[in-house]
């Protein structure tokens, strides 16, 4: 019980990050959005199917390959989570410039006459592994969870929890956005969700480059 509790802020904080980067309006969610309103609610809940398991490919690539380099090069960890912080209070600093900017952003359809659910999928699948920006972004969500000292189950529930939530939020995008309306509303939020992003990516990126590595 020791163990959880110790290890459970870090996994709640990788959480809170990966979920405010799922919500906000980036290329995933714009397509989606799109696609969802151009090709109805069944071809978005298949687009929202290949972000997921793209993210789940991202988390597991990500825990994998930083649980290697810490067991390897224990050292590394303390650049790790000093790359980690400083990119977060970058994004912080990003998502309040643009929570400041009035211009608006339009969602992006994919929709094509004829393409089948696979096309879709492997399409979502594809816009999400080829972020230039994952990489950076996953590197720093997992070093918010994983220390030198952290059990594998550690790992597992920042793989289990990030697919889950990628899943859920990119299902109900889909389900809610197939109409312009709810489209609209959520273009008016834009501004009070990038200042959320900023509070907590700000936050996140202070705790971990408070982090001391044992």
């Amino acid at each position: 019980m020791s163990e959880i509790v110790q290890y459970f802020p870090g996994i709640l904080l990788a959480y809170a990050a990966h979920f405010l980067t799922v919500v906000s309006p980036g290329p995933n969610v714009l397509c989606l959005m799109g696609t969802s309103m151009s090709a109805g609610r069944k071809v978005g809940l298949v687009y929202a199917a290949g972000i997921a398991v793209g993210t789940l490919t991202w988390g597991i690539l990500s825990v994998v390959g930083l649980a290697a380099l810490i067991s390897g090069y224990a050292a590394a960890l303390y650049a790790i989570k000093i790359f980690g912080g400083v990119y977060l209070l970058w994004l912080a600093f990003k998502a309040f410039k643009s929570s400041l900017s009035e211009s608006d952003i339009e969602a992006q359809s994919l929709a094509e006459a004829g393409s089948s659910n696979f096309v879709y999928f492997r399409r979502a699948y594809i816009i999400n592994m080829t972020n230039p920006k994952a990489a950076l972004g996953w590197v720093a969500i997992v070093s918010l969870g994983l220390s030198e000292s952290s059990p594998s189950w550690v790992g597992l529930a920042i793989i289990a929890g990030t697919f889950l939530n990628s899943l859920i939020i990119h299902i109900l995008f889909a389900c809610v956005f197939s109409t312009e309306l709810m489209l609209r509303s959520y273009m008016k939020a834009r501004r009070s969700i990038q200042a959320a992003m900023g509070v907590v990516f700000a936050f996140a990126g202070y705790k971990l480059l408070e982090t001391k590595v044992a």
